[in-house]
């Protein structure tokens, strides 16, 4: 339903890793902005990509937030057409699965059952799952965190300001303070998000930081 914001999370076929090298991750990018388009997918002869990107005529989703882990992905999506979230997830599993079997000599499927798309409709999903895609990188470096707390909290910040393949970047305003980093930040609606989450941006850092410090227990998606 237009208007609907869902958590929308796959992993591959027996938990293998669907991302392998940042070449992988970079086209599943490419994907998230390529499929976002009404009529028909977005090319560009590009080289690079991000470089000069095809404008999106009529976007069917807006991704207010993504998160690309070694064998899953997680995004936070707000539907602009009706169905778009299912038709933008269908496209982005095929697209996606085509060049990983093809690149990787395999056939078959790639992503694990169908996609997960859990619509966000009470306070507790509100005011967790957008900290918890920001955070859930952390399992990559820190795989206790969740269990035992987190102690060094200056190295985590540190690591999720230098983890490249989520949104977090975009919030924080580090994407492309290095000039070899491609911006992509045209991928996300910042704006939309503190929007629709009734946030400003310093408030949603204090809380990140907070979260931090004293991570929730075994929150439930």
């Amino acid at each position: 339903m237009i208007g609907d914001i869902k958590h929308v999370f796959n992993r591959g076929v027996n938990k293998i890793d669907i991302f392998n090298n940042d070449t992988d991750r970079y086209r599943f990018v490419e994907c998230l902005y390529k499929f976002n388009n009404k009529d028909t997918a977005l090319r560009s002869e590009a080289e690079d990509f991000f470089k000069n990107p095809p404008p999106q005529e009529e976007k069917i989703v807006e991704i207010l937030k993504w998160t690309l882990m070694p064998n899953h992905f997680h995004l936070l999506l707000y539907e602009v057409a009706e169905g778009g979230i299912t038709e933008f997830i269908k496209r982005l599993g095929n697209g996606y699965t085509k060049y990983y079997n093809i690149k990787n000599k395999r056939s078959g499927y790639l992503f694990q059952n169908t996609t997960r798309m859990n619509l966000l409709e009470n306070n507790r999903q509100f005011l967790y799952i957008p900290y918890y895609l920001d955070m859930n990188i952390l399992d990559i470096k820190f795989p206790n965190w969740k269990k035992n707390g987190i102690k060094d909290t200056e190295g985590v910040i540190n690591f999720l300001n230098n983890y490249k393949w989520s949104s977090f970047q975009d919030y924080t305003r580090q994407r492309g303070t290095l000039t070899s980093e491609r911006d992509i930040s045209c991928l996300i609606n910042k704006e939309m998000f503190y929007d629709l989450f009734d946030l400003t941006e310093k408030e949603y850092q204090k809380e990140l930081l907070g979260l931090i410090k004293n991570p929730i227990p075994k929150m439930k998606l």
